[in-house]
């Protein structure tokens, strides 16, 4: 069945009111075009208050679920998917910290079936760690070079360097706290001293220069220093394949703001300084920085009682991008490529590598992120004049609770489509 959706499209190129014609059984968009239908014979319309992105997507959580099942109390992959969709994501990456992680190719597989029974479309990070070696077919890894939650990660730069010579050439995300320094500083009262500034920035340091060594496509996670950003600039300007992600809570939240809500709010990378958070947005805002990624990490409120880090975030993607794009003016272009294209980009390498590992991924065509002939027709709608407060009641997460609760976003989720089918909300 072919549907046709209209309303004001914005991608990297244009913001302008569009056609987009689909079909609802494959699940794939057929072209995007100018008026040619009638609106009284239109599908779905929406009006100049809201924005039609192509579907967004997250490149770094922890839906936690894996074969040891140990933690679905904190969330799994259908509550997961659940909290994308509430929050206008329409296909996210899971981190590999898991239990059992996903480290060769028997593990990733056994964790990839856990996916399946959603039907949303979940990619996978395998994991990088001291005795680990690349899998047969291609995926994106995860290097987490010093401790943080799990128990994959790297005691010293030497132990890494070696790890990564099996890896050249493969696409490495990397989590940049330099573990030397967050031994040194262990002991110290808290948490954003334990984990200071100067371990980010050391570490990333580190990781350019193994992204050079090994030829490595690299991606520097949930970046939150302005100290280590315009390293990162830099680097790319000289040709270096090198991204970078920032979560919401960076641009939204600083030191000065979270009083009360510290245990609540700790999170590693920790929430820097008001200097840090103000730099981060604006060279989020001009487009300097690559994701926007949640890092969505679904905790008890016990837990975060007691210390542990990681914040959710799926189901505040949406609100938290209309504050970007109201109070903060960002140009819908930009939004566009940080939340939607990129991200599709992203997974869109390791699709041909995917479809022959699992059939179901053939459903995907050309991938995702754009909104052209053969990309999957998942669709986030914003509406920009619907104000949303976040509330427990709203959220899907398992965890029920968000750094977000009680914050009054200008905007909210209108819409979301995926591959081919209007969610209900």
């Amino acid at each position: 069945m072919e549907l046709v959706i209209e309303g004001v499209v914005a991608c990297s190129k244009r913001v302008e009111r569009k056609q987009i014609r689909f079909n609802q059984e494959t699940g794939l968009i057929l072209d995007i075009g100018d008026l040619g239908v009638p609106q009284e014979k239109v599908d779905f319309y929406y009006g100049d208050d809201c924005l039609i992105f192509a579907g967004m997507g997250d490149v770094h959580i922890h839906a936690r679920e894996d074969k040891s099942q140990i933690h679905l109390y904190k969330e799994d992959f259908t509550s997961a998917s659940r909290a994308s969709l509430n929050g206008g994501v329409t296909h996210a990456c899971d981190m590999p910290n898991n239990p059992v992680p996903p480290i060769d190719d028997e593990s990733y597989r056994q964790k990839l079936a856990l996916t399946l029974k959603t039907g949303f479309p979940f990619f996978l990070y395998a994991g990088v760690g001291p005795e680990t070696k690349p899998l047969s077919f291609s995926v994106p890894y995860k290097a987490y070079m010093g401790p943080s939650v799990g128990e994959l990660f790297f005691k010293n730069e030497e132990e890494l360097e070696s790890a990564l010579s099996a890896y050249e050439g493969k696409f490495v995300s990397f989590h940049c706290e330099d573990p030397v320094i967050l031994e040194e500083c262990k002991n110290k009262e808290t948490h954003e001293l334990r984990r200071p500034v100067e371990a980010e920035t050391i570490a990333t340091k580190t990781a350019l220069e193994l992204i050079e060594k090994f030829h490595l496509k690299g991606k520097l996670c949930h970046y939150s220093s302005k100290d280590g950003l315009p390293k990162i600039l830099e680097a790319k300007k000289k040709g270096l394949p090198v991204e970078c992600e920032v979560t919401p809570q960076h641009l939204f939240y600083n030191q000065d703001l979270l009083s009360d809500k510290r245990n609540f709010m700790q999170m590693n990378p920790p929430i820097r300084s008001k200097e840090d958070q103000e730099f981060m947005l604006q060279s989020f805002l001009e487009g300097n920085i690559d994701y926007l990624a949640t890092d969505h990490a679904p905790h008890t409120p016990e837990e975060k009682e007691k210390g542990t880090s990681g914040l959710p975030g799926l189901d505040t993607y949406g609100g938290f991008v209309t504050w970007l794009l109201v109070d903060k003016k960002m140009d819908p272009k930009l939004v566009s490529l940080a939340c939607s294209e990129r991200p599709g980009n992203f997974v869109n390498n390791f699709l041909p590598s995917l479809k022959k590992c699992e059939k179901s991924f053939d459903r995907f065509g050309k991938g995702f992120g754009l909104l052209e002939e053969g990309y999957v027709a998942s669709f986030t709608v914003l509406n920009l004049k619907r104000p949303w407060t976040v509330k427990r009641e709203n959220l899907q997460t398992k965890a029920n609770w968000s750094p977000f609760l009680d914050v009054t976003f200008p905007g909210s989720v209108e819409d979301v489509f995926l591959l081919g089918q209007k969610i209900s909300l």
